[in-house]
């Protein structure tokens, strides 16, 4: 077990980036539910607004601050912010992200600078602008959303996998660094759920489209369930945070199959894929599982 979460004299302080729906507005209602005092950053003014109304009715000092994570000094007037009306933050949830699918050779340089500025460089921001405070504190605990595409290692979203690989990476590396000072750090990797992910997608493969569409919003986990895994979680001071079962097994397959083996299992089941009804229908026959992840 590791580092577990702190609170205030007056109890849980909790700040989510991309906070203001999916994922990050699940977590916020759950943490709500246990006392928790909740602030949601967003760039969405309309879904801000909608976020604090439903969280208010749960937490009367729900509030939100427009932050956009690819902004240094947005990050940085967060915590000024959280400081000044809370005298801190005990939780600071890493968790705006959008997502790129299509083959190497098709997807521009440009949307590679865009996803890495985003679900990396926004990580990255958020720690480093958090950590002054939580060192002050004594304690504090990061919380970064990355992906099972963190993981594994699926074709065709190559962008997407390697800035959720480098949230692992940079999770795993402040466990380490950041401990002698009093704080902890999880990472969040799950499979697809329904959240507004496809909202923020770049693709110039239709198929892609409609096949990320499909799994979103296939039946199973919901935002919902994944925020209660992570605060669970978290509360036990677990590193790792893998939601899924089915992602579960793949993560430890991989770790554990020589890689040989590995590749031709998910090539067969890509090929699974490939139906003629499926191509008939129009539908990509792009690997399905194990789900590369979503965050909300």
């Amino acid at each position: 077990m590791g580092i577990t979460p702190k609170t205030g004299p007056q109890g849980g302080r909790i700040f989510i980036t991309g906070g203001a729906s999916g994922l990050g507005l699940a977590l916020g209602k759950r943490y709500a539910r246990a006392g928790w005092r909740v602030a949601v950053g967003d760039i969405n003014p309309d879904a801000m607004a909608a976020a604090v109304a439903e969280l208010s009715a749960i937490a009367p000092d729900a509030f939100a601050i427009p932050c956009d994570v690819r902004d240094d000094a947005a990050l940085d007037a967060a915590a000024q912010a959280l400081t000044q009306r809370w005298g801190g933050v005990d939780i600071v949830v890493n968790n705006a992200g959008v997502a790129q699918a299509g083959n190497i050779d098709d997807t521009p340089l440009d949307d590679w600078r865009w996803i890495i500025d985003i679900n990396l460089m926004g990580v990255v921001r958020g720690c480093k602008a958090f950590t002054p405070m939580f060192k002050a504190q004594g304690h504090g605990y990061f919380v970064n959303t990355a992906s099972m595409a963190g993981l594994l290692d699926m074709p065709t979203m190559s962008a997407y996998n390697a800035t959720k690989a480098a949230v692992v990476s940079l999770s795993e590396t402040l466990q380490h660094e950041l401990a002698p000072s009093g704080i902890g750090v999880s990472v969040i990797c799950p499979s697809f759920f329904k959240t507004n992910l496809a909202s923020s997608l770049r693709t110039t493969d239709p198929r892609l489209r409609a096949r990320v569409d499909k799994l979103l919003n296939r039946p199973g986990i919901t935002a919902e369930d994944v925020a209660e895994y992570v605060f669970q979680g978290v509360a036990a001071g677990r590193c790792h945070l893998l939601p899924h079962k089915e992602g579960r097994r793949f993560w430890l397959m991989k770790r554990l199959m020589p890689r040989a083996w590995y590749v031709a299992m998910i090539d067969k089941r890509a090929r699974s894929m490939a139906t003629p009804s499926r191509i008939a229908a129009g539908q990509p026959q792009q690997p399905a599982a194990p789900s590369t992840g979503s965050r909300g």
